[in-house]
Order: structure tokens, then sequence, then C-alpha cells
């Protein structure tokens, strides 16, 4: 935590005194914000747990490979790792993971990423024991029966010729993991025959199990069923009730109430909105009627969006907007905001009798694990994932905005303005637009201060995140714009973004790159072959090439997501060949940066390659760093740091300024740029 005061980072030159700016070219302004502090702000902090008067949270460190600790705040203040330095808290149920871990009475459950088993840890710091067998096993998404002395949890079992639905594929079941069996006998299978299970949650008399299950070719943004069955005397489960879901409806967060009834979050009205279940009848009532998402696409597991305190008063996050609310549940249906400095929040809980924590984050604060009195709004931060302080006045601060798009569409987007109160640009001059395009595709642009951002803005560099039609927090129909369109609307409202930033004068329209990670990075490429002069470079960090292989080789979970999102498989393979940007690298002129993991197994490094070859032998400056012992997502702070510079390098050779900064040279292969400044070109 800080005392408020302002601090020069390290190596930085201090605050002009009033009045006095350095009139310097846009991209060249001098930054407080370095490499390596983008490394040090990516350690992540998420999943914040209550145990008794504890908090816990899992924190990934860059500076430790990426993994992921378990970290508990005791209630004296005083912060522990709770798991040693080689464990890495993290599993890959699903391919994503989320709900890698569990803290109960002291003692931590967690996933192994290296072995796939449970462990258990009753000392902080110290080697635990594992509790699940060895094998080709995964465990997600637990929950405590502290009666019949068991964990509940997801098992993925990738066991060749196991329980899998085909020889091929990982078969999903819901599993009770028993705490003082040996590790060889302590597992039992509860619940399958669907593709996918999530959300085991225990009601709090202990009789009955609510969770949640979907199908190929469905995501379960899409279609999902929310079953609760009786616990028998044995623990084996009775005949489930199907409590809601669908066809054509997703349900989300299951979470029992203090008194039994059930509460989850439903979009039968086009939003997903809260409802509550008691059992009594079979149905469901609507809590609070709104045109908002009390919900998220459920990539990763553990995921909580709504909290109950001891007095069974229900709070909730919900998405409005481009942002994030807390909001008080009325009994009458009213929704009360309580007001906070955050504008993003995730996995919501209780503390104690009358506490809330979460994380969350802000235009002007990094992400937080915080508590909350939500009486009076009054937050403690007790731990951020950036010390680094910066002067608020060379913050960029979001301007929401929307522009009109294809077919009489309306988009939305964050604009971040150049910003740095040291420097000011050569009259007339218009800022390099750097326009991002989040992942997901169903993900959204997140309006919490980002220091990859800061680190454009702040040497004068406007960056446009675009939601996209698809993007989550505008309404399932919003997201449905997308279902068949990949490639097509996400494309188009990118070009459509830029291009009215652009008419603003916000932007400039000869300078403007597309950027983005993974599905965003698909995009990006294809904006580069289907709308070759609309941008003058891009970025891809582990983009989609190669639609066809992602249909084909990619993991269970998004195995079927092209179904609804291109066509289905094989049957739409020409259109999977039309729209995938490796099928159409000739039609690519302009500058391209490939950013890739070698470990990589939803984008195999094979497709970067494919494009860096073509590119090069037809002489298009592209420039392609590929990072060892990194997957889908860089973790590694080496990897970190090496991009964010190529990054910068790039586009000051692109775009004809000459970064501040002292950068390790860049091979940009292909002709020449013009304005190249003093930066090399081999």
């Amino acid at each position: 935590m800080t005392d408020g005061r302002q601090e020069t980072p390290s190596g930085a030159s201090p605050p002009p005194t009033a009045g006095e700016r350095t009139i310097a070219p846009y991209g060249s302004w001098r930054s407080p914000i370095r490499p390596e502090h983008l490394a040090a702000a990516a350690i992540s902090l998420r999943e914040p747990r209550p145990d008794g008067p504890d908090l816990y949270w899992l924190e990934g460190r860059p500076a430790n490979a990426g993994r992921q600790t378990v970290v508990r705040r005791r209630a004296d203040g005083s912060i522990e790792d709770v798991t040693p330095p080689d464990f890495n808290a993290r599993t890959r149920v699903h391919e994503y993971g989320g709900g890698a871990y569990l803290p109960a009475d002291g003692v931590v459950y967690a996933s192994s990423f290296g072995d796939g088993r449970v462990w258990r840890f009753e000392r902080p710091g110290e080697a635990g024991d594992p509790i699940t067998p060895e094998g080709a096993l995964r465990y997600a998404d637990f929950d405590l029966d502290r009666g019949r002395r068991r964990l509940y949890a997801v098992r993925e079992d990738h066991t060749a010729g196991g329980l899998a639905r085909t020889p091929t594929e990982a078969s999903n079941e819901l599993v009770a993991i028993s705490l003082d069996a040996p590790p060889e006998a302590a597992v039992t299978r509860l619940a399958g025959g669907h593709d996918f299970v999530a959300a085991p949650r225990l009601a709090p008399d202990g009789r009955r199990l609510a969770w949640l299950t979907w199908d190929h070719p469905a995501m379960p943004w899409d279609t999902t069923e929310l079953w609760v069955a009786a616990i028998g005397a044995d623990g084996s489960l009775g005949e489930p009730e199907r409590v809601a879901g669908g066809p054509g409806v997703s349900v989300q967060g299951p979470s029992w109430t203090p008194d039994g009834s059930l509460v989850f979050a439903g979009d039968w009205t086009g939003w997903w909105n809260l409802y509550r279940w008691t059992g009594a009848d079979g149905a469901s009532e609507p809590l609070a009627p709104a045109e908002a998402e009390f919900g998220d696409p459920m990539w990763v597991l553990g995921r909580s969006d709504v909290a109950f305190l001891a007095d069974g008063t229900l709070y909730a996050t919900c998405r409005r907007d481009g942002h994030d609310l807390l909001v008080r549940v009325g009994h009458d249906g009213v929704l009360e905001p309580v007001f906070i400095p955050y504008t993003e929040l995730e996995g919501i809980r209780a503390l104690g009798t009358d506490h809330l924590a979460f994380a969350a984050g802000a235009p002007d604060r990094p992400t937080a694990i915080a508590i909350c009195d939500p009486a009076t709004g009054a937050c403690e931060e007790v731990r951020r994932s950036v010390e680094l302080d910066l002067d608020p006045a060379g913050v960029s601060i979001p301007q929401p905005i929307t522009f009109p798009t294809a077919g009489g569409a309306v988009g939305h987007a964050l604009y971040y303005p150049p910003t740095n109160p040291a420097f000011a640009a050569p009259p007339g001059e218009l800022p390099p637009l750097y326009v991002e395009c989040h992942g997901g595709p169903t993900a959204s642009a997140s309006s919490s201060i980002s220091l990859a951002t800061q680190f454009l803005t702040s040497r004068g560099i406007a960056v446009l995140d675009v939601d996209y039609r698809g993007s989550t927090g505008y309404g399932r129909a919003y997201r449905d714009l997308l279902r068949g369109a990949w490639g097509v609307v996400d494309l188009e409202d990118a070009v459509a973004a830029a291009r009215h930033v652009a008419t603003q004068g916000l932007g400039d329209p000869r300078r403007m790159a597309i950027a983005g990670g993974s599905a965003g990075g698909f995009t990006a490429l294809r904006a580069l072959t289907a709308a070759s002069d609309a941008f003058a470079a891009g970025i891809s960090y582990f983009g989609v090439g190669d639609l066809g292989s992602l249909a084909r080789d990619t993991h269970k979970f998004e195995s079927r997501y092209l179904d609804s999102m291109v066509g289905p498989w094989p049957e739409a393979e020409a259109l999977y060949r039309e729209r995938s940007p490796i099928t159409a690298v000739d039609r690519i002129s302009v500058p391209v940066l490939l950013l890739q993991g070698r470990d990589d197994r939803v984008v195999p490094p094979a497709q970067a390659e494919t494009i860096e070859a073509a590119l090069r032998a037809r002489g298009v400056p592209v420039a392609a760093l590929y990072f060892d012992g990194e997957g889908h997502g860089f973790r590694g702070a080496d990897a970190i740091i090496r991009s964010v510079q190529a990054e910068l390098a790039f586009l000051g050779l692109v775009f004809g300024f000459s970064p501040a900064d002292k950068l390790p040279p860049l091979e940009l292969a292909g002709e020449e740029l013009p304005g190249a400044g003093e930066m090399t070109v081999r």
C-alpha cells in the first residue's frame, strides 16, 4: 500500500514545473512507465475467497515464471504465501482453468499445474500432500462438504480409452474427493453424461447439490442447464431435477442463499438477470429485472457474481454501459448502487458478517484485492497488482464512445487520448492510433487501468479499445450479432471505430495500427487481409491464423465453438478458408509484428511461422518473436518486457517517430521503411 505521496519511479525524469511542457512528436515522449514496470504490473490478482476472518486470493507472478501462488491475509492484517514458490496453483480444466483452489478451516486445497493432482496445504509456505491419484486427470471448481468430509469438484479425464464420449476427447464429470481416504481411493464419480459440467454448489443444509451442464456444439453463454439433486445417505446423488436453462438459454453462477433457496443468472429476457428458485413449485422468480448483465461468459471456472451477508442481504456485480457496478438487490426488486471507486469487479464474496471482498480496478487505479463495507462504500485495498505511483495528470482516462457501423448498427469502444504532463505535440500533428481488439471474442474492453495502455498513451500514442459486436456487457442480442459472422462484423467494427475516431480528429488516419491477442489477433490479421487500406500496420499476439486448424485441432472446450461463429466443420470448409488470414497472406501489404509462444496449444506457433514465411517471401516488412516456455498468453517477465519493447520499436519504425527509450534492435525483414528515424532496420 502507498501512503498517498507521489514518487518519481527510479530512472525517470522529475515532473516539470508548472507551465513547462516539452514540444516533441507523438510517440517520442519520455515516459515514467518502463517495460519492466509492465512485467511487475502483470502480477494477476484473482479469485478472492474468505475462510472465517481470513481472506485468500491467487497471485500470478511473472518473476516466478508466471506461477500462481495462494496468498492469505489474516484478520490482523498480516499477509503470507500459503503455497511454496515451486507450486503453481493453476488448473487446465476446459484449458482456461479457474477455480483452482479452496481454503477451508485454515487448510488450502489446490490443483497443481504440474501434475494435475489436488494438494492439501496445512502450513504456509511448506510442501503439501496430494489427495488425488496420479494420472491424466485435472480438477477444478471446488466446494466443501464438511459433514461428509469431502470436496465436490469438476474432473477432466484425459486418460486414453477412459470415460471420454469419443476416443480422442476428454470426459468431464462431477466428482467427490474424500479428505480421509488415500489418494488412490479418494475420488468418486457422482454425475456425468454431458460434454461439460461446472459449478458444483452444496446447499447450506448439506442435503442438495446444484451444478451446471452443457453439450456440444453450445458454448456456456449459448445454452446451459442448471440441475439440483438430493444427496443420499451413502453420498450418491439422487435423480437430478432440471431447475433452469435449456436450448437457447444460458444460466450462470448458481449460489445458495442462507435460507436454502438458489439464486442464479439467466438470460431469458436478453440479459443475464437474477432469479431465485425455492423448489416449492418448480418455478423461478425474477429478483431485479434490468438491462444489465449479472453474469459473464464462463471462459473460466470458479467465478462469483453474487454474495450474501449474514443477514441474508444480497449484493451483486452487474455490467452496464461498458463498466461494472456493485448493487444491493432489494426484496422489492429495486437495485441500490453502492458507490465505490471501481469500474471493474470480479469474484465478489462475503467476508465475515458484514463486509465484501473482490478484485477490482478503475481507470485511475490498478487491479487490487479490496475489502468493502457496503453500508458506507468504504474500501480498503489489501494488495495491489502494482505499486508504481503515477502522476494522476499523466494517466489517460478512457472516453466511452459509440459509433455507427455496417448495416445501421452501433458499436462501442473506449478511447484513450495521449497523456503526459511533461510533453505536448507540435501544432497540427495528430497522434498515431493503436486500435485494440479484445480476445474471446465474447470478452469486453476493460475500463480498469492497464499499464500496457498507459505505456503507449504516455509516449503520445492514442489507444482505441473496441467492443465490437459480439462483446459482452450489452445484452445477448449484441453478443449474438457475431454468430456466423466472426471475421466479418468484428472487422467491420474495428474499421468503423478507427475511422470514426479519425474523423473526430483524435487519431492520424495515415498512422493507424490494429492489434490484438488470440481472437483479437485473428481480427487484426483478418483486417490486414480484408481491409488492406484501413490500417498502416498490424500486431498479432498469438492470433488465430487458420480457422480450419482451430476447428480440427483445438482442445475440447472450443472444439465446436466455430460451429456458431463461422459454420459447422467440415461442411463450411470453404467459408473457413475464405476467412482465414493464413490463406490470404498475399493480400497483406503493410508491416506486421508477430508475437508467439512456442508452447501455445490453442494457436500453435506453426501458424505464425507460416504467415511470417509468406510475408518474407513477398518482401513485406515483418518481425516475429517466439518465446520458449510461453503458451497462449504471456506470463513470464522476459516475454512481457521483450514484447512491449518490440511493439514500441515496431510502431516507431512504421510511423516514423524515434522512441525516447533505449530499445533492443528489431529485425524487421523487408524493404527499409521511410521515416524510420534513428532506429536500425536489419
